[in-house]
C-alpha cells in the first residue's frame, strides 16, 4: 500500500491548495465514510455523473449498477473513471456571503477500469453491501445467478487521488473581522434513526420484526 496517492498530473489541487491532503490515510478515509460517491464518463457525446455506492478494497474500488447502465457500459470501453466523494462537516459563516462556504471533506479519483466477473463479482458486491450496513451480508439471502447476471460492478483502480478538505475558523480578511456580524461554523450532524421493520412475510411475527439483527444494531450504536 502507497503512502501517498497524489499529486498526480490529474488530481493535484490548485485552487485552494492548501486545502490539499495526498497522504493514503485521508484519502481512504474520506472514501470508507461516504454513502455515496459519482462516477463520470462520457456517454454518447455527453459529459454524464450518477450517484452510487462504492466499496473500497486496499487500492480498489468496486462500483454497481444494473447491467443496462450506460454509464458503466462507458466506464468500461474508455478504461479509466473519474469517481469523487464528498462529505459535508456543516457551515462555515464568514461576515462576508464570499468568505462563507461549506465545511467539507472529498476526494477525487482516476483511475483504470475493468469490469468485474466470477468469484471477485460476488464477493465484491457482498462488500457492497456489508459497506452500508457492515456484516449484512451474512444476514440476508445470498444472490442468484439471475441477480448477478443483471447487475454490472466494475473494478476501480486508485492510480491517483487527491482529497480537499475545508474546516476551522473562516477566512475573514481584517477589514471583515471589525465588523458586527456574527461568524463562525455551524457542524452538521448525521446520525441513523430508529429501525422501521418491514412486517410482511414471516415478520408479521411481531418478536422476529423486533429482534433487530447485529447490522442494524451496530447502525444504531448498540451490540
Amino acid at each position: 500500500m502507497r503512502d501517498a496517492l497524489g499529486p498526480g498530473p490529474r488530481t493535484r489541487v490548485r485552487r485552494l491548495p492548501e486545502k490539499a491532503r495526498y497522504d493514503a490515510a485521508t484519502v481512504n478515509e474520506i472514501l470508507d465514510g461516504a454513502l455515496v460517491v459519482h462516477v463520470a464518463a462520457v456517454v454518447d457525446g455527453r459529459a454524464v455523473a450518477l450517484p452510487t455506492l462504492a466499496a473500497r478494497d486496499g487500492e480498489v474500488l468496486y462500483v454497481h449498477a444494473s447491467r443496462s447502465s450506460a454509464l458503466l457500459a462507458a466506464v468500461v470501453r474508455a478504461g479509466e473513471a473519474w469517481l469523487t466523494a464528498t462529505i459535508v462537516d456543516g457551515l462555515r459563516l464568514a461576515r462576508s456571503g464570499f468568505e462563507s462556504s461549506i465545511a467539507y471533506r472529498s476526494v477525487v479519483v482516476v483511475g483504470a477500469t475493468r469490469e468485474v466477473v466470477g468469484e471477485e463479482k460476488a464477493r465484491a458486491l457482498e462488500l457492497v453491501i456489508d459497506r452500508v450496513a457492515p456484516g449484512r451480508a451474512r444476514e440476508v439471502r445470498p444472490m442468484n445467478d439471475r441477480e448477478l447476471a443483471l447487475t454490472r460492478v466494475v473494478a476501480i483502480a486508485i492510480d491517483e487521488a487527491s482529497a480537499k478538505v475545508s474546516a476551522g475558523p473562516t477566512d475573514d480578511g481584517p477589514e471583515d473581522l471589525a465588523l458586527p456580524v456574527w461568524a463562525g461554523t455551524v457542524p452538521l450532524l448525521t446520525q441513523w434513526g430508529e429501525p422501521v421493520a418491514d412486517r410482511r412475510g414471516a415478520l408479521v411475527d411481531a418478536r422476529l420484526a423486533e429482534d433487530l439483527p447485529a447490522s442494524v444494531r451496530a447502525l444504531r450504536g448498540g451490540s
